[in-house]
């Protein structure tokens, strides 16, 4: 696992908007498209917006998310309401091929199991993202995998269910997803996740982001989360 660290948290964004815009062009170029599962965050929406000015072949990206909170359209803790407004200046090029996940369906079983078929038609059997972007919770969660769940023990499906978690149900991809990916990207800002940084960059399996692979990771930092790190 690689990190860089940078001042702030703009700068993060940008170099994230960089770095998955140049990712683009070479997944476009290879295999004829992209494929980017995104969280959420106050960061990462800065991200996207920067992403949206990037020179990216846009009609040839797919983007997943990588969790989803159980609320209605348009609800301001849904992670999709964010996404979209922050990807507004190309939300119209992308239609059809931002997918959202279907938390509003009465089943959430299937609707996890739906956004499996979803993600694979897509990314292929057993499906790999080029490129899945996290972050970091000051509890060691990532994505919606939460401590003490029975989501983390989830092997044999892509997509599952969380229980209530901050007042919520959710959806999440599982670690058996994430970790095929070919990238994974982390934005982690702030100060109050400088302990789990540190955890992180160790691979400490006592939090739930330490179940995640660093063979072929990136954590981009600004200094606040930085400023615990020892050497």
């Amino acid at each position: 696992m690689r990190i860089e660290i940078l001042g702030n948290d703009d700068l993060v964004a940008q170099k994230a908007a960089s770095l998955i815009a140049e990712e683009a062009r070479s997944a476009v170029a290879l295999r004829g498209f992209f494929t980017l599962a995104v969280s959420g965050g106050k960061t990462p929406w800065k991200m996207l917006r920067m992403l949206t000015d990037e020179d990216i072949p846009w009609k040839a990206i797919h983007i997943f998310q990588v969790d989803e909170r159980l609320a209605p359209e348009g609800h301001p803790d849904r992670n999709l309401t964010h996404l979209l407004e922050s990807m507004n200046k190309v939300k119209g090029i992308l239609a059809g091929r931002i997918h959202a996940m279907p938390v509003e369906e009465q089943d959430i079983d299937a609707a996890a199991a739906g956004y499996s078929v979803t993600i694979s038609e897509i990314a292929g059997r057993p499906s790999i993202i080029d490129l899945v972007h996290l972050g970091l919770g000051p509890d060691g969660h990532t994505a919606s995998l939460i401590p003490g769940d029975p989501v983390l023990e989830v092997t044999d499906k892509d997509v599952a269910p969380v229980g209530i978690y901050q007042g919520r149900r959710r959806l999440t991809l599982t670690y058996p997803l994430i970790n095929r990916a070919r990238k994974i990207l982390w934005l982690v800002t702030g100060s109050e996740k400088g302990e789990m940084l540190q955890c992180l960059l160790q691979e400490d399996q006592s939090i739930p982001a330490g179940h995640i692979s660093g063979e072929n990771a990136l954590v981009l930092a600004d200094r606040e989360a930085a400023s615990k790190l020892t050497r």
